[in-house]
């Protein structure tokens, strides 16, 4: 039935994109070029609506069990709504902030939360009064790392699919049939608008879309590792690697130039890749390719002992801190890493 159900999903967001593309430029939910953008046309965004409604019938007719079933319904409504009037009328960050911590409050009164996290060496602790501030900070800071990878024809779409993927996959594995059928029909319903989105792209999804995958990629990985353990409250984390790391060097770079949280920038991860010389649609699939080598470190993490688990996140860290410097996501001049490598190699070739 699910597999049917996600079918049916796929061949909804078909036929409905180009209907909600129409209703895009009939209500002014368009996106014009400017300096920070990429595209040179005026875009219909919006897309979202169509992953949303496709989202919807695949819901109804699996009817899925959960007591959160209709908290997680009523909360994507809040974040649609909130979604459909940013892409129409471009509303203040404070706002979107409103609708977001609204969505994220309906959970949380309902239960959706982390109370308890087990730690290696340390034990059992109750996380108390900071329940519901780490609970916030997660949801709000997932659904807002999508928007801001949210720069390239079909990036975000992709990267959240493969997220989905990955969480949907851990779910089978630990027989959590609620979030296997709420991410399954999700993947299905982005990868028929993503038929639409992947470059050259007819439709952006806009803050509706980014907004509704951030906050069900939140929902998901909150709730598939609601029994937190060291291992189970990271996965997640590393599951959603790439919008996490460049969300994260997008706050220290502001903070190195003194400039607000809030302000946009051209620095971004996907910004970085193409300045550096690559085509719009390999910095599309080298980031899915990055997506996908976290998401497959997540499912291996996540089956090994403690002492491992601590390795592959030193290597990672490492990794990413690679990457980083390579590209120049916080500056052209931050590159600890690599200049100690170039030191050690010079002194090295003077010593010979």
């Amino acid at each position: 039935m699910i597999y049917v159900t996600a079918l049916v999903c796929f061949v909804a967001s078909i036929l409905v994109t180009p209907l909600v593309k129409k209703l895009a430029f009939k209500i002014g939910a368009t996106d014009k070029p400017n300096k920070r953008k990429v595209h040179q046309k005026i875009m219909p965004r919006l897309g979202g609506l169509a992953i949303y409604i496709s989202f919807l019938i695949g819901f109804f007719i699996l009817q899925p069990e959960s007591p959160y079933k209709y908290p997680i319904l009523i909360g994507s409504i809040i974040i649609i709504i909130t979604g459909i009037l940013d892409d129409m009328y471009e509303i203040s960050a404070k706002w979107k902030l409103f609708g977001q911590l609204a969505a994220a409050g309906i959970l949380i009164f309902n239960g959706v939360d982390v109370e308890i996290v087990n730690l290696p060496f340390i034990g059992q602790i109750d996380l108390g009064f900071m329940t519901i501030p780490l609970t916030l900070l997660w949801i709000v800071g997932v659904t807002n790392a999508i928007n801001l990878i949210d720069g390239l024809d079909g990036l975000a779409a992709g990267v959240s699919a493969i997220a989905l993927i990955t969480i949907s996959g851990m779910a089978i594995i630990k027989g959590d049939v609620f979030v296997m059928m709420l991410g399954i029909i999700v993947i299905a319903s982005t990868l028929g608008f993503l038929i639409y989105n992947f470059h050259p792209a007819k439709i952006f999804m806009g803050d509706t879309g980014a907004l509704f995958l951030g906050y069900m990629i939140a929902v998901l990985s909150l709730l598939g590792f609601k029994n937190v353990t060291f291992i189970s409250f990271i996965v997640p984390i590393i599951i959603l690697g790439v919008p996490i790391s460049d969300t994260f060097f997008a706050i220290i770079r502001r903070i190195i130039n003194k400039q607000p949280l809030s302000a946009p920038d051209k620095s971004h991860l996907h910004h970085c890749l193409l300045r550096i010389g690559y085509s719009h649609r390999k910095t599309v699939l080298l980031i899915y390719g990055m997506s996908a080598l976290f998401g497959l470190v997540a499912i291996v993490f996540s089956q090994v002992t403690v002492w491992v688990s601590f390795f592959i996140l030193l290597l990672l860290m490492v990794f990413i801190e690679l990457i980083v410097e390579k590209i120049g996501l916080v500056g052209k001049e931050y590159r600890p890493i690599l200049n100690m490598v170039r030191e050690i190699k010079y002194a090295t070739a003077r010593n010979k």
